[in-house]
Formats: C-alpha cells, sequence, structure tokens
C-alpha cells in the first residue's frame, strides 16, 4: 500500500494549492473574513509541509518497502497481487466498518452558507472582543497585574498604553531591586507572551519564527556587549558617577555631588537598608567561584536579570512592530471613554449586524449594491472606519464642522481644530515653507499666512545678524595682572577703586 499512500500524498498537495490558489484570488471586504482566510492559508501551508515530509520519506525508502512493494507487482502475477491487496481492504473495512472516508474535493473548498445562516469563523474564539479581530489591543489583564506590583507609580489605562514598553528612567517607576522579584518576573514574561500570541494571531503569513530569532540574536549581542541600559554591572563600592566628579551610591542608586552629603547619606537609615539587600543579592551568587572575578552570566543573581532584562527587550521589539495597532488602541480607549453605555451596545449590535449580512448569500450582486447605497447620511458627515457616518454629537465635539485654510499649503482647508494643529508637522506644510526659504519649521506655528511667515523670517534673519555684530563691537579691557574683560565692566571696578 505504499504506492496508494505515495498517491494520495501527491493528490492532497495538489488540492491543498489549489486550495491556497481560491483563497488568494479572493478579495474579503471585512478584517473578519480576510484573518480568516489568512489563518485558512496558514493551516494549508503547515499540512503542506507536514505531507511533503511524509512524501520525501517515501521516497527516500530508507526500510526497502516502497522497492519490494513495486518488486512484487512488476515481477510475478499481477492477478495474484491484485486480489492480495484486495483482500487486505476488505479485511480492514470489515473490521472498522465506520471508518470516515476523507473526500479531498471538498475538504479545502469554502464552505458556503445557506441564506440567513449566520457563517462561523475559526478565528471568533481566538479574539475578545476588545480586541476587535485583531484591531487593537487588550492589555486590561496585564494592566491590572502591573497596578498590583510593589513601588510602581499607578496609571490609567491609557496612560499605561503609552508607557508599558518602557522600562528604564525616569520614565519608569520599577527600580533595579523590585524587579527582582517573583511578581515581577511573572508580569513582564505576561506581557511578552500576549503581545508574541497577539502577533502571531493577527499575522499568520509571516515568517514570525525568523523574527523572533533575531530578537533573541540581538539581545545575546547587546547583553554580551553590556549595551542595556538598566542592567548594566553594578559598580562594587562608591564611583564617581556619569559626571565624573560625583559620588555615586550603588546601594541606592543615586549621586552626591557634596562629600559632605555623601557620608551623612552612609548613615542614615535609607541607606543601610538597601545596603543590606544588595548585600544580601550579592551573597545569593557568593558562592560562585567567578563572582569577583568580573565575569558576567554565571552567577545565580545574573542569570535571573539576564532572563528579566530579556523578556524586557522582546516587549520592546514586540511592541515596536505593532505601533500601528497601539496607535489605533489608543484613539479607540479615547473614543470609548467618550461613549455612554447605550452608544456603546449601539456600537456592538452594528458590529454583530454587520458581521451577519456580510456572509454569502445565494443572491445577486445587485442585492449587496443595494444594501451599500441604503446608508442615511443628510449631514455629510465624516465616515467611520466601518464606513458608517460619525455621531453628530462626535462631528460637533471635533468641531469638524469648522474650516480652517492655510495659505501656505496652497490655500489648503482642514476641517476641524485636531486636523488643523497635526498639519503643521505634515509634508505639505514644511515643503511649503522651504520653498518660502524658511528652514526652521519649528517657529512658524499657527502661521497661515505667506506675508506673515516672510516677515517674521526676515526679523529672525536682522536679529540674529544683530546680535553677532553686537557680539563683535565689544571692546575688551585688560587690567595690570592681564585679566581680559569688557570695557564697561573695567571701568566699573576703576570707579571702584578694585583694579
Amino acid at each position: 500500500m505504499i504506492l496508494e499512500e505515495q498517491r494520495f500524498l501527491h493528490e492532497d498537495l495538489e488540492r491543498l494549492e489549489q486550495g491556497i490558489s481560491d483563497r488568494v484570488a479572493e478579495e474579503p471586504r471585512l478584517v473578519r473574513e480576510r484573518l480568516n482566510r489568512d489563518h485558512q492559508i496558514a493551516g494549508f501551508l503547515d499540512r503542506i509541509q507536514d505531507q511533503s515530509k511524509r512524501l520525501l520519506e517515501i521516497y527516500k525508502d530508507a526500510d526497502g518497502a516502497r522497492t519490494k512493494e513495486i518488486q512484487s507487482i512488476s515481477t510475478g502475477e499481477p492477478l495474484e497481487e491484485f486480489y492480495k491487496q484486495l483482500s487486505e481492504i476488505k479485511s480492514f473495512h470489515q473490521r472498522y466498518p465506520n471508518e470516515p472516508v476523507e473526500n479531498l474535493e471538498r475538504a479545502y473548498k469554502r464552505k458556503v452558507t445557506s441564506e440567513g445562516e449566520v457563517p462561523t469563523y475559526e478565528i471568533d474564539n481566538m479574539f475578545t472582543g476588545e480586541e476587535a479581530f485583531g484591531r487593537y489591543l487588550d492589555l486590561t489583564t496585564i494592566h491590572e497585574m502591573y497596578l498590583n506590583l510593589p513601588n510602581i507609580k499607578r496609571l490609567t489605562y491609557l496612560q499605561y498604553l503609552e508607557a508599558f514598553d518602557t522600562f528604564t528612567p525616569p520614565q519608569c517607576s520599577v527600580k533595579r531591586p523590585d524587579k527582582m522579584t517573583d511578581q515581577y518576573f511573572n508580569y513582564v514574561g505576561e506581557l511578552a507572551s500576549y503581545l508574541e500570541s497577539f502577533l502571531r494571531r493577527t499575522r499568520p503569513l509571516e515568517n514570525l519564527e525568523s523574527l523572533f530569532t533575531s530578537f533573541d540574536e540581538d539581545f545575546d549581542k547587546a547583553w554580551n556587549n553590556d549595551e542595556i541600559p538598566a542592567w548594566k554591572p553594578e559598580p562594587q563600592g562608591p564611583v564617581n558617577g556619569p559626571s565624573g566628579d560625583a559620588l555615586y551610591c550603588a546601594d541606592c542608586e543615586k549621586d552626591f555631588k557634596n562629600d559632605n552629603v555623601y557620608k551623612a547619606h552612609l548613615t542614615g537609615k535609607k541607606h543601610i537598608r538597601a545596603a543590606e539587600a544588595r548585600a544580601a543579592r550579592q551573597a545569593e551568587s557568593g558562592g560562585n567561584g567567578e563572582a569577583g572575578t568580573g565575569k558576567r552570566g554565571t552567577s545565580t543573581l545574573r542569570l535571573k536579570e539576564r532572563a528579566i532584562a530579556e523578556r524586557e527587550y522582546r516587549v520592546k521589539r514586540l511592541a515596536a512592530a505593532m505601533s500601528g495597532e497601539r496607535s489605533d488602541t489608543r484613539v479607540n480607549v479615547e473614543r470609548k471613554q467618550g461613549m455612554t453605555e447605550r452608544e456603546r451596545q449601539m456600537e456592538l449590535d452594528a458590529l454583530f449586524a454587520e458581521s451577519s449580512s456580510a456572509a454569502p448569500q445565494g443572491g445577486d450582486s445587485d442585492s449587496e449594491s443595494d444594501s451599500d447605497e441604503k446608508i442615511y447620511n443628510p449631514l455629510k458627515l465624516p465616515l467611520a472606519w466601518d464606513g458608517k457616518p460619525i455621531p453628530f454629537w462626535l462631528y460637533k465635539l471635533h468641531g469638524l464642522g469648522v474650516e480652517f485654510k492655510c495659505e501656505i499649503c496652497g490655500n489648503y482647508v482642514y476641517m476641524g481644530r485636531r486636523a488643523f494643529d497635526k498639519h503643521f508637522n505634515e509634508t505639505r506644510h514644511i515643503y511649503g515653507l522651504k520653498c518660502l526659504g524658511i528652514t526652521n519649521t519649528t517657529l512658524f506655528r499657527e502661521i497661515t499666512d505667506i506675508a506673515d511667515a516672510v516677515k517674521l523670517w526676515d526679523k529672525i534673519q536682522r536679529d540674529k545678524a544683530k546680535g553677532k555684530r553686537d557680539e563683535g563691537s565689544v571692546v575688551q579691557m585688560e587690567d595690570a595682572e592681564g585679566n581680559v574683560m569688557p570695557e564697561k565692566v573695567y571701568l566699573d571696578l576703576q570707579k571702584q577703586g578694585l583694579l
């Protein structure tokens, strides 16, 4: 039966390729359908790899079973071998009469739902309602874990979305000794696991394994070169601080510019507690013979630091790879905070209704075009992400009915204050200023008229030239001891009899 299995594998590979081709040719309209298609294609690709491995093993014929079967068919009586295999098939089905037979012709075809039936997708159980099928991050549970950490700065959920990947001071409120707890280790591990899981669920067709491998390689290189800012080796004893002349207390991680203040700090209760905690951490790695040699990574403490630093580094890289979803999440949270409970429920109902109405029906395309034309928008409100007009209160809240014209941008009209403030940093406005010969664009915010911009730029240039002339026209005087000073200071000292 080796040849039959070989034929079955070839047929299965062809069916899989045809199934992938049919789905790639589709252009789903909704995010849910598009993501479901990508996951189906990813599953087909994994099955192609598994079936190809089995097929290669058959062609290699390590045990010689395939060669033996070919010889038994080619030499001897063909009908005898045929009836032998037929009897084996009959005996198998007599022993297993209810064995299901896989129909490859229908296995990889897209399932068409009947009219009125709500389609079910494989990804329906992959995402939470807050994630909206991979459009937004859902860090509410991770945020609760962060709030339960000891000695941290309490952040709102919106603030946490801005700073969850910041692990270095001054933005990070968790100091290095507090990071060595099991609670923080579990927190940063859960955060990294969630971000990695979210990336796998939203990008099933990308080669994520090579991306994660590059994260590990970059971290190993940075760790060996002591390039992780918050996890550099602790100095042994008091040393000079970053400024060169300041004293640094390694126990409290604090700089002191005055020797007397530093000595008084050494007798304080806070320093004594910090010194005892640091001594306990060093005692944990004291049994290792290389602890005092300057070598890194072999002590128990250093290994734990490396594990925490690796998770923090992975979180930063994953957050950078999902900057778009992160930005959309912040906007969505801000939008929901301004909505009432009734409006949130209406939005959920509209989302479910759109998902059910998007199911492939047996009717023609004219019914779909008719449903798209039924959008009622007499006030000409801007459309939201779902293709429907935004609420009128949101339209008034953001002032989208107010026009702002910018002459520098070629009399382009911006609707709403938010879009107007944002356009000063966009390419169109910066290019218009450069066409006027203005290079320092940061000083020209809120200026939209060409005449005002040119007048301000001329004044800036005149003031800069005047300052250079004033600096060059200062008369320098020298006293008997060779000290050089301006003429005005020299005359004042002379009047006072100090020269």
